[in-house]
């Protein structure tokens, strides 16, 4: 009997949720409508990087708006000489007044201090800086250095992130573990003693900043490299022994394909062990790429695996023989595009339509039970069907739509749903 060849399933059996947060310190970044607080256990937030060259007010400002407006809850540009320190708070003025308060993080690597004290200006108009423990100064200069942008976060009131990266390691350190591990009787390997000295780079640059009086919610830690499973066990270490909120990401992930499927990969296994407060995948745009496609990844990371909502999900069959026709790609396509040119518009008339979900399958063998399954779905005919396509709302089939009008009445047909679902109830024709 097969019944008895399946014990009773026992509660330990059940797929398992994501694991609980990982308990961190709350940091709120910025002031008024655009603050953001990350950890302490607030939503995971959706950050991006600016690649315009930050003295260029204009093309800055531009698009620190388009990743604002495409979802990125925090922008971070690039502060490397006094031209760009002194565009920050220009740049700051711009937005506010294009209603773009999304906080700015500025980036600063070797002369940040410097940059700091002679444009207080961009001290103030930056929601936190970021620095980097391994290049903020060499030699006798590196605790002097650090110490200067401690102090001015502390007198400005910033955040700071303390990003630890494996291309600009702290030397000296690394140096010392080796020759450590060197005279050990039981040697580790030398890709394991960097890790090490990656997470003490960060963990004791952190311990620095306290004691020279930063609070502990005012800082953030990253410990990034470019390795998927490096990453994993850098960031698991860092987590066993702090409680600072943790920026997550590969330093370098990649172009394309290459660059998502490794940010997926790394950032999904942190986050379902319950570690990253903030998170950004840095991927290398095409030469006139969108830069806007980072924080789309990372949001639909943190959607499909049940972190966050941001936008409607469109589910649509990958096609196969019976599906011969690209009538159901394009509608697809069609469809997810009209969702996200609408959702600026619909987020704020319409209060949950982020949950919305719909379905375009493409013949009859899954077409009609995965459209029941959808808030709306339509099943378009597959290969030696009927022309016709059934269009299925809260699981029940409303109407079958036929012609060369197919797409436009079914985009018609969402946006009448998402105004009867998500607006006032005035009533509609949807299911007529």
């Amino acid at each position: 009997m097969i019944d008895n060849e399946f014990p009773p399933l026992r509660e330990t059996e059940i797929p398992a949720e994501p694991a609980r947060r990982r308990h961190s310190v709350g940091v709120r970044i910025g002031a008024g409508a655009g603050s953001v607080v990350v950890g302490g256990g607030a939503p995971i937030v959706v950050q991006s990087m600016t690649n315009t060259d930050t003295a260029d007010v204009e093309a800055t400002v531009t698009q620190v708006a388009a990743l604002a407006q495409a979802g990125s809850e925090l922008v971070r540009i690039t502060v490397d000489r006094d031209e760009a320190a002194a565009a920050v708070p220009r740049i700051r003025d711009k937005l506010d007044s294009l209603g773009v308060y999304v906080p700015l993080v500025g980036d600063f690597h070797y002369i940040g201090h410097k940059l700091l004290a002679d444009h207080p200006a961009c001290a103030v108009a930056l929601a936190k800086y970021r620095i980097n423990p391994g290049n903020v100064g060499f030699k006798e200069k590196k605790d002097k250095q650090f110490g200067a942008i401690i102090e001015l976060a502390i007198r400005h009131d910033k955040t700071v992130r303390i990003g630890a990266n494996w291309g600009s390691l702290d030397q000296e350190l690394l140096t010392t573990l080796m020759d450590e591990n060197h005279q050990a009787e039981n040697p580790i390997d030398a890709r394991a003693v960097t890790r090490e000295a990656l997470v003490r780079s960060a963990l004791l640059s952190a311990r620095r900043a306290e004691d020279i009086g930063l609070k502990r919610d005012k800082i953030i830690l990253s410990a990034k490299v470019s390795g998927v499973q490096d990453l994993i066990s850098v960031y698991r270490m860092v987590a066993q022994r702090s409680d600072y909120a943790l920026h997550l990401g590969l330093t370098e992930a990649g172009m394309g394909s290459k660059g998502i499927v490794a940010s997926s990969a790394a950032l999904a296994i942190l986050l379902q062990e319950g570690i990253g407060d903030t998170i950004r995948v840095s991927l290398t745009p095409e030469p006139g790429g969108d830069r806007t496609l980072e924080v789309r990844v990372a949001q639909e990371i943190l959607q499909t695996m049940g972190f966050r909502t941001f936008v409607p999900l469109v589910a649509a069959c990958p096609g196969c023989g019976r599906t011969t026709s690209t009538v159901f790609q394009e509608l697809a396509r069609d469809i997810q595009s009209m969702i996200r040119e609408r959702m600026p518009q619909w987020r704020q008339i319409y209060r949950g339509v982020e949950t919305l979900n719909v379905a375009v399958m493409g013949c009859i063998v899954n077409g009609p039970g995965e459209s029941k399954h959808a808030d709306v779905g339509i099943s378009l005919p597959g290969t030696g069907e009927a022309p016709a396509a059934p269009v299925f709302i809260d699981g029940r089939k409303v109407k079958t739509l036929r012609g060369e009008a197919i797409a436009k009445d079914f985009e018609k047909i969402v946006e009448d749903y998402v105004a009867e679902r998500f607006g006032v109830k005035t009533g509609s024709n949807i299911a007529k």
